[in-house]
């Protein structure tokens, strides 16, 4: 067999592309800077092209080098997931998840989620990182992460994904502006400007839109909330009204406010919420288990409601 790259090498080439930085990539792979340095060039030489550019002050990667790099992810985390594949091999409720999660589900469900897995999964570790779903399925793909808490639909393709619940959306408005709203809700109605949502990076602006049916922009405010609890302040100082998902309410977001909750008649607006993880993953029985537990969390809340 011909002799190939190691793996620690590729490993140094992958944090020097990311941290753009030989100080800071070596102390992210706990070595000398120039252990670093000499790794990256013994794999040039074992290649035979050129990575990187350097001079005295800089460097860059040439185009074969990024190429190198991207490939050298995949690699990476297939070698992590193929370890963790024979580590786990018969117990698949063991060892360490790295779990991106959305702020719109985060703060509500990921403690139960913790507290369950601690319960009755005392030996898998959950690692919690919470962003939006654009940037959590970029860390996904570069194996940052293991598996994504989302909601759905998103741009998963080329993941494997699992409906795990579904939360319903409801409009929230002022006690004292809720004779105004009359069902069915006919959106047309409502003042301009008068209805809040969040910044267009969190998904939920797109599907509130989409699942209420709010087609008319001049309806909706141009301030964009950043998060949940901004959007319940807003409409607590009666400027107007919101659409929160079932999730948050049931987590007591509306405690101490003079907000009252309306469920639209009709066909119930929703969301999807599901797991996310890499089609080539080899834990797919420990993520299945796990969104098992998570679907039986959200049908509690349902029956609840």
């Amino acid at each position: 067999m011909k002799h190939l790259p190691s793996l620690k090498n590729l490993y140094y080439l992958v944090n020097l592309y990311q941290e753009q930085n030989f100080n800071r990539a070596a102390k992210l792979c706990h070595v000398s800077q120039s252990t670093l340095s000499s790794g990256i060039q013994n794999l040039e030489e074992q290649l035979g092209h050129q990575l990187i550019e350097r001079d005295h002050k800089s460097f860059i990667f040439t185009a074969i080098g990024e190429e190198v790099v991207q490939r050298s992810r995949k690699l990476l985390t297939d070698v992590d997931d193929l370890v963790e594949l024979v580590k786990h091999q018969g117990e698949p409720m063991t060892g360490g998840i790295r779990l991106g999660c959305i702020p719109t589900i985060a703060p509500f469900l990921l403690s139960r989620v913790v507290k369950h897995c601690q319960a009755h999964y005392p030996k898998l570790t959950l690692f919690l990182k919470e962003d939006t779903t654009e940037r959590l399925l970029n860390a996904l793909g570069k194996g940052e992460l293991d598996l994504l808490l989302v909601a759905l639909p998103a741009n998963t393709s080329g993941y494997h994904s699992m409906k795990v619940g579904v939360d319903p959306f409801k409009m929230v408005i002022h006690k004292d502006l809720s004779a105004d709203i009359h069902q069915p809700i006919d959106y047309k109605m409502l003042p301009d400007e008068s209805i809040f949502l969040l910044q267009s990076e969190h998904c939920i602006t797109g599907h509130a839109i989409s699942a209420c049916r709010l087609g008319d922009s001049d309806k909706i405010n141009p301030f964009a909330a950043t998060s949940l609890h901004t959007l319940v302040q807003m409409v607590n100082s009666k400027l107007g009204t919101t659409f929160l998902p079932q999730m948050a309410i049931d987590a007591g977001i509306l405690n101490d406010t003079d907000l009252t909750v309306i469920t639209p008649l009709g066909e119930a607006p929703y969301r999807d919420i599901g797991l996310v993880w890499r089609q080539t993953s080899s834990r797919i029985m420990t993520f299945r288990t796990l969104g098992q537990a998570i679907e039986k969390l959200l049908m509690g809340e349902a029956k609840a409601n």
